[in-house]
């Protein structure tokens, strides 16, 4: 009983209800994200350097809208107006994708929705900050985290569920894109019925006072995982692996809704666990069990094989994405915390987009092993260095 009172505390009511708006939209962007690629590729008949344009524009779209979300909800001193239109423009953005008869309409769905995310996320993390005393840090993402994957592991089901009952063709793929609008509107009534404000805005006529600088750690941690970041291109490739491996369009949804439910079950265990034992330590951990997947996925020659890592790597994203978050938290000031989770998450999406452009290529003009092989390098040499920051600084997260 002493555990789950010790799981449970900490998680207050704003982390709880932005846990269950982060789970709904994510039900929507999922319902979509296996098949959009399918989509593309068979539908409009786009090559894959085109499926890794698109993800890599939008992601790197998301990271500068995150660095100036972050900016504007620390100049206003307000979290809660920056989630609810980033939410809402998010939402907005499925019904568009139905209209789509060329890629470059994709594109431009994408575009909206990642503008969306862009302008919530940071205040949306400084929220959660501000809403938890800091020892339930890693809890209090990790749980996050956990609703958010959740609902990435109910969104592929629905479409799946929708797929079994009508037949795989493009009037019906478009129909998945106008179902996923509801559950993200849904999300957003959530959100301003059910979440309040915890950041302290400035007095009525007073001057913004000068806020605190990025530390030389945070810049220092940045610059670290960023060498992670430079081999991390979008789920997208494990997606087309497995279609290349054989498995069916089904196969697909089900391998990835494992992963999905494997990261959301450890999430908030990993989370509680990094703040007992130390975040950076798990976030190593975590770099560990990356590199060993995406060397599975460059050599995996069985398709067992791939239904195995696709569950292994729910266990990295529960031990590194939303530990980080936590060491940001820790990182910042209070008055600087949605900047520097601009700052950061915006850096690793600009990578992002340079990671999946050049797995594209690599996958079309070297081998489809080429990406993995590069993911796992990259992130063994991160936990190295990271590992060899964190004795010298002996830091007490």
């Amino acid at each position: 009983m002493g555990f789950f009172k010790d799981m449970k505390s900490g998680l207050t009511r704003n982390v709880t209800f932005l846990g269950v708006v982060s789970g709904l939209t994510d039900i929507s962007s999922e319902m979509l994200y296996p098949i959009v690629p399918v989509f593309l590729t068979t539908v409009l008949g786009a090559p894959m350097q085109v499926v890794g344009l698109i993800e890599g524009v939008a992601e790197a779209t998301a990271s500068f809208v995150k660095i100036l979300g972050g900016r504007m909800s620390d100049r206003a001193g307000k979290r809660k107006p920056f989630v609810i239109a980033g939410y809402s423009l998010s939402a907005f953005s499925k019904p568009v994708l139905a209209l789509a008869g060329t890629w470059h309409f994709v594109l431009f769905s994408r575009f909206l929705d990642r503008v969306g995310k862009g302008v919530r996320t940071s205040a949306r993390d400084a929220l959660i900050s501000s809403s938890v005393d800091k020892e339930h840090w890693g809890k209090a993402f990790g749980f996050h985290r956990a609703m958010d994957t959740m609902g990435a592991a109910l969104g592929p089901l629905a479409a799946l569920a929708m797929l079994h009952f009508m037949p795989v063709n493009s009037p019906n793929y478009r129909l998945i894109f106008i179902t996923a609008f509801f559950p993200a509107l849904l999300g957003v009534g959530v959100l301003m019925y059910f979440v309040s404000e915890a950041a302290a805005a400035p007095a009525a006529g007073a001057a913004p006072a000068p806020r605190s600088p990025m530390s030389a750690d945070f810049k220092t941690f940045t610059a670290l995982y960023a060498l992670f970041a430079i081999g991390n291109s979008s789920d997208v490739f494990l997606i087309m692996k497995a279609r290349n491996m054989g498995f069916t369009l089904t196969g697909v949804i089900l391998a990835y809704t494992g992963y999905n439910l494997v990261y959301a079950f450890m999430a908030t265990p990993a989370g509680w666990l990094a703040d007992k034992l130390g975040k950076l330590k798990t976030m190593i951990f975590g770099f560990l069990i990356f590199a060993s997947v995406y060397l599975g996925f460059a050599l995996a020659a069985k398709t067992w094989m791939i239904w195995a890592l696709f569950a292994l790597y729910g266990f990295y994203g529960a031990f590194n994405e939303g530990i980080a978050k936590a060491v940001i938290s820790h990182l910042s000031a209070g008055d600087n915390r949605a900047s520097a989770m601009g700052y950061f998450q915006g850096t690793l999406g600009f990578l992002t987009f340079a990671a999946s452009a050049m797995a594209g290529l690599l996958w079309d003009k070297v081998s489809p092993a080429a990406p993995f092989l590069v993911g796992a390098s990259m992130a063994l040499l991160a936990g190295a260095s990271l590992t060899a920051w964190t004795r010298r600084r002996s830091f007490s997260f």
